[in-house]
């Protein structure tokens, strides 16, 4: 039996379920700023995974480089919510908000 495909599977799964928090807790505490962050992280692991021999651990990094430039898009769909009233606002970043 072969495992790589569901190691992968569960893997993104993952990913995908650790960056969900941070991208609104990154937002509530800096707003949208850190968006060069995600690009620089993102990229850097999709270069990386393209060097990285091991099927499971390229497929692994990619992913995460993936979530992390999807993650750009959800900090600004994250901001919009924000101003909906859907998720709390930081007190502290009231300013932020308003246009």
């Amino acid at each position: 039996m072969y495992f790589t495909g569901i190691i992968i599977a569960v893997c993104t799964f993952l990913t995908i379920g650790i960056w969900h928090p941070v991208v609104i807790k990154t937002e509530y505490y800096w707003g949208t700023r850190p968006w060069v962050v995600y690009l620089l992280i993102g990229i850097g692991c999709i270069v990386g995974a393209l060097f990285i021999e091991n099927t499971i651990l390229s497929a692994i990094v990619g992913v995460f480089g993936a979530s992390a430039l999807w993650g750009i898009g959800e900090l600004f769909a994250q901001r919009r919510r924000v101003k909906k009233g859907w998720f709390p606002m930081n007190p502290k970043r009231k300013k932020d908000y308003e246009e």
